[in-house]
């Protein structure tokens, strides 16, 4: 096949962290734009990025662009996309997607248009009638922004985030890309001590050790396209022996987490342990206010709880005030902290040395960096 345009959502705020993953393993980028950096690539690549991004939100690829003003201008551009190279005759295509600032906005519309289309396009090829998509599945999706449709065929499945460890979580779980683009913006490296003095579910731990120890976020769970007779060579069974391959088991990485809550300290170690980065991690039940500020050279990064309800958000700056205090400047110890509270500085009573804006979920935070 063809090279082909992959494209790879992400979190707003984490275009240069993806990029700088693609970049770093050779790929050609093509563009980064908001929530999304695009590179191209062969089989093989969507192979690796499955397996290997970790800021990634999934894997897809760009069949097709243009500009359309009418259901017949949607028609003829998906209608022209080969689909018969990638849908079998029995797979199945469900459709989905959204239009904004366009002519064409129903999105119910724009969906039954473009199955119309692609059904046209598959019974000229097997000169067959009906479909009856008992096969594996190949999602199509498409946006339609100020009248520029873009359609793509998603290679992933359940979303990238999902790393398989995480089954359980606390209430207010950050989720792994953001918290894979956070560690990487932290310069996590093989060999540097890391705590999160507010743990919940481990996350931010389990995502560190997985990047000091170079363990690909994908190698143990599957993909959509797996199941496509474009990937019956093992294209994925070797991509999994190499990143099982690559695995540092002697990076003298380790991290301490901390919360008050004993149970979501179960629930961390049970959460490393399916990881398989436990030996790393160590875990005490503790208070923010008897945290201790490290000797030499270490990380902190942490979400704190930031509520939602008055109590809740009063409790949360007394916490930022205690943090605060907690937090010393200390010689080689570097702070990373995210919060949406836009006066988190001030309850902190610092500011910080350098911020970025990003979001967790549909809320806006600030990641607050302290280093000097």
């Amino acid at each position: 096949m063809d090279e082909l345009v992959l494209s790879c959502p992400c979190h707003f705020g984490l275009e240069s962290v993806l990029a700088g993953e693609i970049k770093r393993a050779g790929k050609p980028i093509l563009l980064v734009s908001d929530g999304r950096v695009s590179f191209t690539g062969g089989l093989r690549d969507i192979a690796w990025a499955n397996i290997h991004l970790r800021t990634a939100e999934r894997v897809q690829i760009i069949l097709k662009e243009g500009k359309v003003y009418s259901f017949e201008d949607l028609f003829q551009l998906v209608s022209s996309i080969p689909f018969e190279d990638f849908i079998g005759k029995s797979d199945a295509f469900p459709v989905k997607g959204y239009a904004l600032k366009s002519q064409l906005h129903s999105v119910p519309d724009c969906q039954a248009i473009i199955k119309k289309a692609i059904v046209s396009r598959l019974q000229d090829h097997y000169h067959l009638n009906w479909f009856e998509e008992t096969g594996p599945v190949h999602q199509i999706q498409f946006s339609i922004l100020k009248d520029k449709a873009t359609i793509m065929l998603d290679t992933t499945g359940a979303g990238l985030h999902k790393r398989g460890y995480r089954k359980n979580a606390n209430e207010a779980p950050i989720k792994e890309t953001l918290a894979a683009g956070i560690i990487d913006i932290a310069k996590v490296k093989p060999y540097t001590v890391l705590y999160d003095p507010f743990c919940g579910s481990g996350t931010f731990l389990i995502e560190a050790a997985a990047k000091a120890l170079h363990i690909a976020p994908g190698f143990n769970r599957r993909f959509a396209c797996e199941q496509w007779g474009l990937f019956s060579d093992g294209l994925f069974a070797e991509e999994r022996k190499n990143a099982i391959a690559q695995i540092k088991r002697d990076a003298p990485f380790k991290a301490y987490g901390f919360d008050i809550s004993e149970e979501c300290l179960e629930l961390s170690r049970d959460n490393a342990k399916k990881a398989g980065v436990l030996p790393r991690i160590r875990f005490q039940q503790q208070d923010i206010k008897d945290f201790t500020a490290p000797e030499g050279p270490a990380t902190v990064i942490c979400n704190p709880p930031y509520g939602e309800r008055m109590l809740e958000i009063k409790e949360a700056e007394r916490l930022y005030r205690e943090m605060g205090r907690v937090f010393e400047r200390t010689q080689g110890v570097n702070y990373y902290i995210i919060s949406p509270h836009e006066e988190f500085e001030r309850l902190f009573g610092r500011q910080a040395d350098k911020r970025r804006k990003l979001y967790n979920g549909m809320i806006k935070c600030q990641l607050y960096m302290y280093f000097k």
